[in-house]
Order: structure tokens, then sequence, then C-alpha cells
């Protein structure tokens, strides 16, 4: 006779390749959920310090949805307590402090020269005013500190230019699931993608090399992605399955039948997101009110609804 305790059933789930069944109720609730366009992601907040219940539940219900969400508040003066303060009330707790931060852990993203003794803000591209290719933040941190969650708040756009380009990660996952699963089989290994080691200015090791996969699933259950678009300071798993595998991410990053939604930041507007896929078109600033985006990174993700119907692909 089977005592209860000697039969354990695992939690299906739709990123297992040998769960067919899952993968495909999965794949319909999301298509059928999937914003069109911009402006199905866009909640207009009255006080982004303090949303009212159902400013907070729109913006999580998009962020269930496509794993993201825009809010529109009042363009005011610059105050960098505002991601830490919104986040909060999204479940967004465990702030990311990297080395170009603020002291508060919140990074001031603004055009940065490389002379200007500014921390050295000026080498990494996000502190210039050129384009940035897909990606997602913390592609190069360990496991044990992958950026789930980040929010992107405006408070001067960029004179001519600056728009942000947004990905759901899940939807290139079904792309390339539907297009040949062993694409995701290899995007999974552990050694797929490798960051080489940075090394500072005195010639030491400021960064260790990581390797990692570029798909995986989080404890919760979640899918999380890590990549970057770069062909310099990155190798890949030299085999022909990854290979196969890049090249057909390659080719749903550049497809025009890819669901990429494009906005550019107004003040006051910001970005909340699972760490989805974005890039940047170059912009020109001006002089006199240069562009200044906060950025806050997050070792969590949004906060799941609370409502029942969050896994509609699972049975019961």
């Amino acid at each position: 006779m089977t005592t209860a305790t000697s039969v354990r059933t695992a939690a299906a789930s739709p990123f297992d390749l040998a769960d067919e069944v899952a993968y495909r109720r999965w794949r319909a609730a999301k298509l059928a959920a999937a914003p069109r366009d911009i402006d199905e992601l866009i909640v207009d907040v009255a006080d982004p310090f303090a949303l009212t219940p159902r400013e907070r539940d729109a913006l999580l219900e998009r962020c269930a949805r496509a794993n993201m969400a825009v809010y529109r508040g009042p363009a005011s003066a610059a105050d960098a307590s505002l991601p830490r303060a919104l986040g909060r009330q999204l479940g967004l707790e465990r702030l990311d402090a990297n080395w170009l931060a603020e002291e508060d852990g919140i990074s001031h993203i603004t055009v940065s020269d490389r002379s200007d003794g500014d921390g050295g803000r000026g080498g990494f591209i996000p502190y210039t005013d050129r384009a940035i290719r897909w990606h997602t933040d913390g592609y190069y941190h360990p496991a044990g500190r992958r950026i789930r969650g980040m929010i992107l708040h405006c408070v001067r756009p960029a004179a001519e230019g600056g728009v942000n380009a947004l990905l759901d990660h899940e939807r290139v996952y079904i792309a390339l699931r539907d297009a040949d699963p062993t694409h995701v089989a290899a995007l999974m290994a552990d050694d797929a993608m490798t960051i080489p080691a940075r090394e500072d200015a005195t010639g030491g090791v400021a960064r260790a090399a990581q390797s990692g996969p570029v798909f995986c699933v989080d404890d919760d259950g979640a899918l999380h992605m890590r990549y970057t678009a770069r062909t310099r300071s990155i190798v890949w798993k030299a085999d022909a399955a990854t290979r196969a595998a890049v090249a057909a991410l390659e080719a749903v990053l550049a497809s025009d039948a890819t669901p990429v939604l494009r906005l550019k930041l107004d003040a006051g507007m910001g970005i909340v997101a699972n760490n989805v896929l974005h890039e940047r078109t170059a912009f020109v600033d001006d002089p006199a009110r240069p562009r200044l985006l906060y950025r806050a990174r997050y070792l969590d993700r949004v906060a799941p609804r609370a409502a029942r119907g969050d896994a509609p692909w699972r049975n019961g």
C-alpha cells in the first residue's frame, strides 16, 4: 500500500519541455491576454508615492499580462526616492545597488563624459547618448543576483530620440519553442552564455567571469531571461545547437512580426517590469535640460496578483 507521503507529483510547468499540455494551456492564455499596443499598458496615477488600490491593481494586472506596465504621473521636480517608494508598493524590496549607482542604490542615467571624473560612468553605454541594443539588465550577474524587477523613471526626456523598445521575454520563449524546442533546450544550458571577467583600472578583476543560461525558471516557477545582443565581451557555447539557437533568437529579435512595444518616456512617466528585454535609440540632448532617468533594479519580481485566476493554464 502506498502512503500519501511517498507519492509526490511535480507541479505542472509550462517551461518544462516534457510537459506539452501545460505549455499549450499557458501559451493560449498568454497570447489571449497579450497587449496589442503600448497604450494598453499605460496606467495614469495621481501620486506614485501613494498609489490608490485601483492604480496598484491596474499596474499589477498589466505586469501579470505582459511582464511590464507603464505609469504616467505628474511631472515634478527630481526626487530620486520615487522609484523606491513606488517599488515597495508593488512588491519590489530587494534593491540591487551597483557600483555606478548613487548611495541610495538608485542609478541616475544621464550622459556622462569619460573624462569628467564622474565615477567612470562615461565608459558605459547607458551613460552615453548612443543606441543600446537588446538586453536584459544584470546579464553579467551571478545566479544569486539575478535582476528580476526594475523601474525606469523619467525626470527629463531627451530633446530628440531616446525611444525605448520593450519585448516580453515570454513571447520570445514562445517564438523559439514553437519554431524548435531544441533551441530552448540549448539556451537553458548552464554554460550557454559566458560574460568574461572585467578588469579594473589597476589590472585586477573587477567582476569575475559569469556563465549561465539564457532562459531559466526561478524557484517560484517564473521564467527568467539573461541576454545581451552585444558581440563583444560575450562568449557563446561552441556547439552546433547553441549556434543554431542564438541565430534563431537573433532572427526573432529582428523580425517585424515580433510584438515589440515602443514609447518615448515623458517627464513623470516610468516603466515597471519583470526585467523584460529592452533597447534604446540614440538621442540628442538639450544642453539646458539634459535627459535624466532614475533606474532601480531589484532581486524581486513585481508582486503577483492575488486573484485565483493568475494561472488559467493550470488544471483546477
